[in-house]
């Protein structure tokens, strides 16, 4: 493949990226619309504050963890915490940067909904679980976290926001080129994914003989 063809190919996927980008934007943008229309049919779970949510996020995995251990569930914990994960996958896995931190973040408002899923899934643990010591102990290191980071007096937008594991809260997308750590986030994971897009489908050695004409620099065992 000539050079040519590789920035072809390579303006072809950016243009496919934007499109993408545009059409999640647009789903965003009708999904936020109809905010009021959505559904409520499922369970209600109270918002965490800005401060709390912090809290939780450190211990997502240990209230994960605790929660593979019970041998008996029920219905609500286990719809809790699947909306949980649910959220958790919609939000990026976390992974954007200042989706916890940043009330500005497009992902703010998604890691809201995922770790007060993951609240009230430990909440509804304390009164099924059987193992109620491991429970409390749990839930104890988590209060003393935020008492020490007056957790409950930090407030943001969605604070007082109510979710429903019947409704996914996603990212809202129109706002990522207006916040620029998710928009550096998003470039890089684009330039990563085509830079190694390239790198497998087209070897550095055959770039060499096709766009160079000759290898100067020949691989040991290379005929």
């Amino acid at each position: 493949m000539t050079a040519h063809s590789i920035r072809m190919s390579t303006r072809a996927a950016s243009w496919w990226f934007c499109l993408s980008l545009l059409s999640m934007m647009a789903g965003s943008a009708q999904a936020h619309g109809q905010k009021s229309d959505l559904n409520s049919s499922g369970l209600q779970i109270p918002a965490l504050t800005h401060g709390q949510m912090a809290v939780i996020a450190d211990y997502r995995s240990e209230i994960l963890d605790l929660a593979a251990k019970q041998n008996r569930t029920d219905e609500t914990f286990r719809r809790l915490l699947n909306f949980a994960n649910l959220q958790y996958a919609a939000c990026l896995w976390g992974l954007m940067p200042g989706s916890i931190g940043d009330e500005t973040s497009p992902f703010n408002e998604c890691s809201h909904a995922y770790l007060s899923a993951m609240q009230a899934a430990l909440t509804h643990l304390r009164e099924m679980s059987a193992d109620k010591p491991a429970v409390e102990a749990l839930i104890s290191r988590i209060d003393a976290d935020m008492v020490r980071n007056r957790a409950s007096f930090v407030m943001c937008q969605f604070s007082g926001e109510t979710f429903n594991t019947a409704s996914l809260v996603v990212p809202d997308w129109r706002d990522i080129p207006f916040h620029l750590p998710s928009l550096i986030a998003v470039g890089i994971a684009f330039v990563a994914t085509m830079a190694g897009l390239l790198a497998v489908l087209f070897p550095t050695r055959t770039l060499r003989r096709r766009v160079g004409g000759t290898d100067r620099n020949p691989i040991p065992g290379d005929v």
